[in-house]
């Protein structure tokens, strides 16, 4: 069963426009600057804020199969995660909110109604429907279903997206899009298995069908110190756009941060677990890179 994770309102950086995103849970990439860690799994997961428990075991006592145990500090920790079965009597019983479950299944009608509640504004603004992630190519079938009864509304569609799917899936969910939102971490495959865990063959053909097809795209590159901001990639990022039948219609860099180390803390897991080095640019390295991307006849911002 595909699941969102997220919905978020009025976002200003998921395309033309104030628009709605809706956030499917599930992406084979494990990038290690991942900010939306909570989209990785496409299973149901609990999250646990330890500011907000007051040590009351109400999780503890509900749970089935004795997942939780209280600690000494009053925290929560689960002491057989794999037995979990993320039923989510934890988050129900627990009063502060400081459990929660992350995933629920909605229907596609549910969320058109939720974006029709938005919809004066997003016609004033030109805005539309986000479809992002985890990877939405990961449930295609509901990514279709989603993107098609946005289009019958009249709403624009943009689907953020890896494109690390198979290229079939690919023509199935591309007339359902008006505008890829597409994720470009690296040119070198090698360096691409070791930071995002797939290589990107695909990905690098995927981009180039879309072009080919005479779909509009924007480039969305992370733009990382220590992982991919050297001029050796950005040069062959940049001759490798140039290069395709259609260009993007633009190129953004995205400067790192590291807004997904609390939600790994939530999660139970670890930020960066093999501690790779990464760090935000300087304004003059952010300035050089769209120097160099733009000098191949790219639109970046």
């Amino acid at each position: 069963m595909s699941l969102i994770f997220d919905i978020k309102r009025f976002a200003l950086n998921d395309g033309p426009g104030i628009r709605v995103t809706l956030f499917i849970k599930g992406c084979p990439l494990h990038c290690v600057w991942c900010h939306n860690p909570e989209g990785i799994s496409p299973l149901r997961q609990r999250m646990y804020k330890r500011t907000k428990c007051i040590g009351c075991q109400s999780c503890v006592d509900i749970c089935p199969n004795n997942v939780l145990q209280l600690t000494p500090d009053r925290g929560i920790v689960a002491i057989k995660p794999d037995e979990c079965a993320r039923c989510g009597l934890c988050a129900d019983e627990c009063p502060s909110l400081a459990m929660e479950m992350c995933g629920k299944h909605r229907s596609v009608e549910e969320l058109v109604g939720l974006v029709e509640k938005d919809r004066e504004i997003i016609d004033q603004s030109h805005g539309g429907v986000t479809l992002c992630g985890g990877e939405p190519l990961m449930h295609h079938d509901y990514a279709v279903e989603i993107l098609k009864a946005m289009g019958e509304q009249g709403l624009h569609r943009c689907l953020d997206t890896t494109l690390f799917a198979p290229t079939e899936v690919v023509d199935e969910v591309m007339p359902h899009v008006d505008l890829f939102l597409v994720d470009l971490k690296m040119m070198d495959s090698a360096n691409h298995q070791h930071f995002t865990g797939v290589p990107n063959e695909l990905i690098l053909k995927n981009i180039y069908h879309i072009s080919e097809a005479g779909a509009n795209f924007w480039i969305r590159i992370p733009f990382i110190i220590g992982v991919n901001a050297d001029d050796d990639n950005i040069e062959r990022s940049a001759k490798f756009l140039a290069s395709l039948p259609k260009k993007p219609l633009r190129v953004e860099l995205l400067p790192y941060h590291d807004v997904g180390k609390g939600k790994h803390e939530r999660l139970g897991t670890t930020y960066n677990p093999t501690a790779i080095s990464m760090s935000a640019p300087t304004d003059d390295q952010l300035t050089y890179a769209r120097l160099l991307i733009s000098s191949h006849g790219l639109t970046v911002v």
